[in-house]
Formats: structure tokens, C-alpha cells, sequence
């Protein structure tokens, strides 16, 4: 509720101090920005929710942009190198999931070093060359309105996921599986939970959909780059923790991880506006990421002492 509520007030504050925000124009672009991170940040919140983390997802995004340029370079179709593409999310997550779930490695370790991993393959894959050419009907796609508004047509398949996700988290038997997974592993193992293959499946999700969004942003600015999406994931992170996920597992929803991706995505776009640097920028995501972690151990200590203090006068004498 909080995080909704500070969007709204982001965006009226925007609205009447910043010129252009708006603009029909600005909003389709606003809406364009928040694709990528949303999608990208739907299968993550799966992740985080049963404890693990996937800090590969950006690097995984930039892969599949170099690999779907090298496809095209090769003569491939483009709905062919799609679906390779999508094929290659599902691999990067396999990877992922097998270090961590099978061989029982820290997801955190695992990932940080598949960040690497990815990212320098994208790099000796496609090197500095840039990829452009790609069909117009495709690239027109990626960034045409609806009809007579200035929504832009991919946010549709967003919505769905994002209700798609959001059902399965908080109203399907896997995803209490989920929570209890995060809130205790060994107990959920014990209850009859395969909790490798479940973490398995996350992690695979989380490599697919990263693809999908490497896709979505290749076609967007008509360009297969190596480094597309660099430093995506503090983004996305970010968007899950604020969104009120806790980094520890067992505490989360779906709902609030949407309203930190329009957060960012408006507070960036307001920013870029006012003529702030990209570098600012940064700051302020990794302010917001601190303060996603550190607000609610805060509450929490916070409601602590406010229950012993009850405790305390609740005795006698």
C-alpha cells in the first residue's frame, strides 16, 4: 500500500513540476522502460520468496540478445531465433538451478559468478559489433500503442503474466509451498515439499523469462548488443525487495513487487526528465534497494520494543 501510494504521489508531483512528463508520448515511454524489469522481476519474486537469489538475470537478458543477433547474422528466421532464444533461457536457468539445487552450492555465489559467466559469452559471441537490421514489422511491434492510446501493445502480455504469477503465488497449493519453503527449508523437505525440483523449475522460469525480456529488448531499440541490459539486475532486485519480498524468504506479494516496478520506472523517467544524470540514477536505485532491506528490520525492531514495553506495563506492580 505504501509503495502504491508513492507512485501516485511521484507521478502528480511529476506531472505538475516536470514539462513533457504528462505527455502521452512520455507515458508510452515510461510504460516501455518498465517492461523489461517487470518481466524479468515476476519469476524473481518466486525466487526470493523460498530464500534463493538469480543475480544472473541481466547478464542472461544480454546473451540472449547476442545470441538472437548471431542468429539473424546466420541467415535464421526471426520466429525461429526466437524460440532458439527462449531455448538458450531455459539452459542459463538449468544451469543456474543444477549448481544450486543439485549440487547444493549458495545461490548468491552461484549467481554472481554466472553474471560474469554470461556476460563475458554474450561478449566473445558478438564482441562490439551491434546487430540492426532486423524485420521492421517485428521491431514496429515492440514499441507500437494500442489503437488511439499511448499504452504500448506489449504491456498486455505483462498484465497477464503478472496475474498469471500472482494467482499461482498467493492462491495455489505451489505457491504456499513457496512461503514455507523460504520461511523453513528443512521443515518443507520434511512435509513431503521436493524442494530441489521446485527451486529447479524457479530458476529455469526466471532463465526463460530473462531470454523473453532480451528479446522484448533487442527488438525494442532495434539493436543485439553484448552489453544490453548491463547492470539491469540492481534494478530488479531492487523492484522485488521494495515491493515488500523479504530477502530472507517466507514473506512477500506479487501485488507489491508491481507497484515498486512502476515506482522505479516513474521516479527514473521523472529523473531523466529533469535533466539528472545517469549516474544519479544509479544512486538513487541503490538507495532504494538499501532501504528496501533496512526499513523492515527496522519495523520489525521497532515492533519488538513496542510489544515488550506492553509486556512490561501489562505486569503487576
Amino acid at each position: 500500500m505504501v509503495v502504491a501510494v508513492a507512485v501516485v504521489v511521484v507521478a502528480v508531483v511529476s506531472s505538475f513540476s516536470i514539462d513533457g512528463f504528462a505527455s502521452g508520448r512520455n507515458l508510452s515511454f515510461l510504460l516501455l522502460d518498465v517492461v523489461a524489469v517487470g518481466l524479468i522481476a515476476l519469476p524473481l519474486t518466486l525466487v526470493v520468496v523460498t530464500g534463493e537469489i538469480d543475480l544472473s538475470v541481466a547478464s542472461t537478458l544480454g546473451l540472449s540478445s547476442a545470441f538472437l543477433g548471431q542468429l539473424w547474422l546466420h541467415g535464421y528466421s526471426i520466429q525461429l531465433a526466437v524460440v532458439l532464444c527462449l531455448g538458450l533461457g531455459i539452459v542459463l536457468g538449468l544451469v543456474n538451478g543444477f549448481f544450486i539445487t543439485i549440487l547444493g552450492l549458495p545461490s548468491l555465489a552461484v549467481t554472481i559468478g554466472t553474471l560474469a559467466l554470461y556476460r563475458g559469452l554474450a561478449t566473445v559471441m558478438l564482441g562490439d559489433q551491434a546487430v540492426a537490421d532486423f524485420p521492421a514489422s517485428w521491431t514496429k511491434a515492440a514499441t507500437a500503442n494500442l489503437p488511439g492510446t499511448s499504452i504500448p501493445i506489449v504491456l498486455l502480455p505483462l498484465v497477464v503474466l503478472a496475474i498469471a504469477f500472482a494467482v499461482l503465488l498467493h492462491y495455489t497449493a505451489f505457491g504456499r509451498t513457496l512461503f514455507a519453503m523460504g520461511a523453513n527449508d528443512e521443515a518443507a523437505r520434511f512435509s513431503g515439499v521436493s524442494v530441489w525440483r521446485t527451486k529447479l523449475l524457479l530458476f529455469v522460469a526466471t532463465g526463460t523469462v530473462s531470454a523473453l525480456a532480451g528479446i522484448f529488448w533487442t527488438l525494442r531499440y532495434a539493436s543485439a548488443r553484448a552489453d544490453n541490459g548491463t547492470g539491469l539486475e540492481l534494478s530488479v532486485v531492487a523492484v522485488v525487495l521494495l515491493g515488500g519480498v523479504s530477502i530472507f524468504g517466507g514473506k512477500g506479494s506479487m501485488g507489491g513487487v508491481v507497484a515498486a516496478v512502476l515506482l522505479l520506472g516513474t521516479l527514473t523517467n521523472a529523473l531523466q526528465l529533469a535533466d539528472v544524470s545517469a549516474d544519479t540514477l544509479t544512486i538513487v536505485t541503490g538507495g532504494l534497494l538499501i532501504i528496501s532491506v533496512v526499513a523492515p528490520n527496522v519495523g520489525e525492531r521497532v515492533r519488538a520494543a513496542r510489544a515488550r514495553r506492553q509486556r512490561a506495563r501489562a505486569l503487576p506492580g
